[in-house]
């Protein structure tokens, strides 16, 4: 029997493989599964956890590739969905962590925001720091952040809303979030950093309206793309998300 080209775990959709080889293996992971530290066991949606005990479990999709271990390099916030890389091993995570620090993996996002930028592209450097007033949020802090940029630009622009391609240089929390808030551009169901809103979106052509209300906390947020040159063979690597799916969630038409 053939190696599945997704995973399942207790309690979710199956999860797409997007790319493998010897030493790494990248998700399209679904909003709604969190990456926090092994060790909190505190939720059922622990990607990582949930990971490791299937494994563990020797579930198909890990035994018919001889997996004993798989730790994710980066991370996505819990309801941003998309391309996200595990390592194979503990070289792997380590290698290809230090790609990341290094700035030598590409990263491409995009976002659905509330509103249009009188310019088609910008850069954002503004410096970032954990907010003390409320755990698990940031905010620009010039003198005691750290440094953060990154390089946006306009897709489309259809009513009061745009869709923007994102490309983070950098790797700090809730970067693309912090960044796009600051320039007047708040993401579609930010809860975090913007006050809910009741925008009306639909798709050219007019067939199909969707509603995002006070109660519809999808963030219009979705790593599409990593790209980068692998350190063991020197090989280009470039892997994608599936667009279509969140571009037609927000009214946006799907783009070639």
């Amino acid at each position: 029997m053939p190696k599945p080209d997704f995973i399942v775990l207790p309690g979710g959709e199956p999860i797409p493989i997007l790319y493998e080889d010897r030493s790494v293996l990248a998700l399209d992971k679904p909003r709604g599964w969190m990456l926090v530290p092994h060790s909190w066991q505190k939720t059922s949606r622990n990607l990582q956890a949930a990971i490791t005990s299937s494994i563990a479990a020797r579930d198909f999709w890990a035994r018919s590739r001889g997996l004993k271990f798989l730790r994710h390099v980066h991370r996505l916030d819990a309801d941003t969905s998309g391309v996200l890389l595990f390592g194979k091993s503990p070289g792997a995570v380590k290698t290809f962590s230090d790609l990341f620090e290094s700035r030598k993996m590409k990263k491409t996002y995009l976002a659905i925001v509330a509103g249009k930028p009188g310019q088609g592209e910008w850069t954002c450097r503004l410096k970032l720091a954990p907010d003390p007033r409320r755990i698990g949020k940031m905010k620009v802090d010039e003198r005691h952040g750290k440094p953060a940029e990154t390089r946006f630009r306009i897709l489309e622009a259809r009513g009061g809303f745009s869709l923007v391609e994102a490309e983070p240089i950098t790797g700090r929390t809730h970067q693309i979030r912090v960044h796009l808030a600051e320039s007047g551009l708040s993401i579609v169901g930010d809860q975090l950093y913007e006050k809910p809103f009741t925008p009306s979106l639909s798709p050219r052509g007019g067939e199909r309206v969707t509603e995002c209300r006070e109660r519809d906390f999808t963030l219009g947020l979705r790593a599409v793309r990593l790209a980068y040159v692998d350190p063991f063979n020197k090989r280009c690597v470039d892997i994608h998300a599936a667009t279509d799916e969140f571009l037609e969630r927000f009214g946006f038409a799907p783009r070639s």
